[in-house]
């Protein structure tokens, strides 16, 4: 029981901690109708997370013209993304969109610089 105790604590604040947080950004720092919406949606964090996971082996191993051309294509995502607001249709298709592109992105780097 006392190791219960002192473990407990540590994980119930682990599983709210990961609740609150999309992959790309803090959820408790969330500002705009997109950022919400993200948070608030379980389907949408999972496709912010599935992509930032994606990007983030991109930018590891890609070679340095793929990786500028991805960070370009990522800041037009972030303007689209801004531009659904709290549409969850619109932010759906984006991220599923993205997603995908990304997927093609990272299949044709390979192993690249890793």
């Amino acid at each position: 029981m006392r190791l219960y105790a002192t473990w407990a604590p540590a994980l119930a604040t682990v599983l709210i901690c990961g609740v609150a947080q999309a992959q790309s950004y803090d959820c408790s720092k969330a500002i705009t109708a997109d950022e919400k919406a993200v948070c608030a949606s379980p389907r949408l964090s999972a496709l912010d997370t599935e992509m930032a996971q994606i990007y983030e082996q991109i930018e590891e191993c890609a070679l340095m013209g793929t990786r500028g051309d991805v960070q370009d294509s990522q800041r037009a995502f972030m303007a689209q993304r801004a531009s659904c607001g709290a549409d969850d249709t619109c932010l759906v298709k984006l991220y599923s969109d993205r997603v995908a592109d990304l997927k093609t992105i990272e299949n044709g780097v390979g192993q690249g610089a890793c």
